[in-house]
């Protein structure tokens, strides 16, 4: 499990486990007024502030101006389109719930805020023990080692003393308790382990002024709706508290009207269409493709992409970790730098492997769903789906690891055209998201047939499912007589 390893589980010293968790007593706290609960709707666009219709700068939104030169510095000359909506608000101190596609520069509208606030402290530093100032949660190991990266980068000449502590699962715990003593200004977290440290009083939440939840949806798919209900008496009333979603489900909804006081809910002028079930849609950069491909050629046809694009990062999507390893292991002895992420590997051994893509030494990163949410990769040219997404929102999180902060990008989906379960599941997909896309065949890698995909009913269902026997047969006939002819018009090797 990418998000760390969870409860009793976490590996505390040389092979135990943490012991069980007897979590401190919430502080004692003058009540808040009560707060209505958020109107929230489920589905379609939910209330939005007036459109933002692009990239502006960093300047006049409420940023000091040594926070938008050192933000210069890290190379962000633009606010995007999220970051020029949550800005001014977040710097107010006020609560937000910011719903943006994947790639929209959601780490940067909090990021900054967090900045802001602690340039506001001049003593802030200097205290002992170090106040903790901001937690920042987030679902996977690897999206919380980015977000404390992307801290350090923009305090480390504003804020030389800010001390920032990385706190997630899977790694020993003890590295990460002694680096709390004497205190973290900031805490960025995987909920797990975050709980494994309240419950060996490592670290206290007293103090706390501004609470971050990143990728929120993300949070729920991953299991930790549990975590967030444990955490949330442990919590000070009075904080601020920033969330962000790609999509909003249900559960985020309802996690919002429990987290948020009097927010603000923002979201992205580029809303998807009302009756678009899962409230997400790709970044306008990224160009979709679907190309039909027999299965047994899906990988020679990725090889000859990667080759005649000139791609110099590609990440490719599979269904298996097995897979992750055989495509992986095909395009190396094939001569093509690649390399596989998936959940089997060990922490450090998948920060080498993104680490080496994002240095160039690698070409191709064949990975599971483990790497579709909340890895930033900067110029990353394509995506391939080398094996179908299973819904449509995993199909959204996958591309949006391309054309992100309105830079340009490719998202390829390979077809299955020997199999009829695929064309049919890509249009499933196609009319959750309301999209049609052509299906194209590449020169040399044309299927040898293309079987009609089953009918699809009025409601999405699938009509005739389970093929009779004589459908069997035909189809096997009809395979059968395609490799023939295949065969038949290959030249004999001489």
């Amino acid at each position: 499990m990418l998000g760390g390893i969870r409860h009793g589980a976490c590996a505390a010293g040389k092979g135990r486990g943490c012991p069980a968790r007897t979590l401190p007593a919430p502080p004692a706290e003058k009540p808040l007024p009560a707060t209505p609960p958020l109107d929230l709707p489920t589905t379609g666009p939910v209330p939005a502030v007036p459109a933002v219709p692009g990239l502006t700068g960093l300047t006049g939104l409420g940023l000091d101006p040594r926070l938008v030169d050192a933000a210069r510095q890290a190379g962000w000359q633009q606010a995007t389109p999220i970051q020029a909506l949550a800005l001014p608000l977040a710097c107010q101190g006020r609560d937000l719930l910011a719903l943006a596609p994947t790639g929209s520069g959601k780490t940067g509208a909090f990021v900054l805020p967090l900045l802001q606030g602690l340039l506001g402290q001049p003593g802030l530093q200097d205290a002992r023990p170090r106040p903790l100032h901001a937690l920042l949660l987030a679902p996977t190991r690897e999206l919380a080692a980015q977000i404390q990266v992307q801290v350090q980068q923009l305090a480390a000449t504003l804020l030389p003393g800010l001390k920032t502590v990385l706190a997630v699962g899977g790694l020993s715990i003890n590295p990460q308790m002694m680096a709390l003593r004497g205190g973290a200004h900031v805490v960025v977290a995987t909920p797990g382990r975050l709980l494994d440290l309240l419950a060996q009083r490592a670290l206290h939440l007293d103090g706390l002024q501004l609470l971050v939840l990143d990728e929120a949806d993300r949070l729920l798919d991953l299991g930790f709706a549990e975590e967030l209900g444990r955490l949330l008496p442990l919590l000070p009333r009075r904080r601020q508290t920033l969330m962000f979603s790609a999509t909003l489900p249900d559960g985020v909804a309802a996690l919002a009207s429990q987290w948020l006081h009097q927010a603000q809910t923002l979201q992205l002028p580029a809303a998807p269409p009302a009756d678009l079930p899962d409230g997400a849609a790709p970044s306008r950069g990224v160009t979709q493709r679907a190309i039909l491909v027999d299965t047994a050629r899906r990988t020679a046809l990725l090889r000859h992409l990667v080759a005649s694009q000139g791609w110099q990062r590609v990440l490719v999507f599979v269904a298996t970790q097995y897979a992750s390893e055989h495509v992986a292991d095909k395009l190396q002895r094939a001569g093509v730098q690649a390399a596989a992420l998936h959940g089997q590997l060990s922490a450090g051994r998948r920060q080498q492997v993104l680490d080496d893509l994002k240095a160039g030494r690698l070409a191709v990163l064949v990975a599971t769903d483990l790497a579709a949410r909340g890895l930033h990769i900067d110029a990353l040219a394509a995506v391939v789906n080398h094996d179908l997404p299973r819904s449509s929102v995993d199909y959204i999180h996958r591309i949006g690891r391309t054309g992100r902060a309105g830079a340009a990008g490719v998202a390829l989906s390979f077809i299955a055209a020997d199999a009829p379960g695929s064309e049919l599941h890509f249009r499933l997909i196609e009319k959750r998201q309301q999209l049609r896309l052509p299906r194209e065949q590449v020169a040399g890698f044309e299927p040898a047939v293309v079987l009609a995909p089953l009918p699809v009913d009025a409601t999405g269902g699938v009509k005739g499912r389970r093929k009779s026997k004589k459908d069997k047969l035909r189809e096997a006939a009809a395979l059968a007589e395609a490799a023939a002819v295949a065969a038949a018009r290959r030249p004999l090797k001489g």
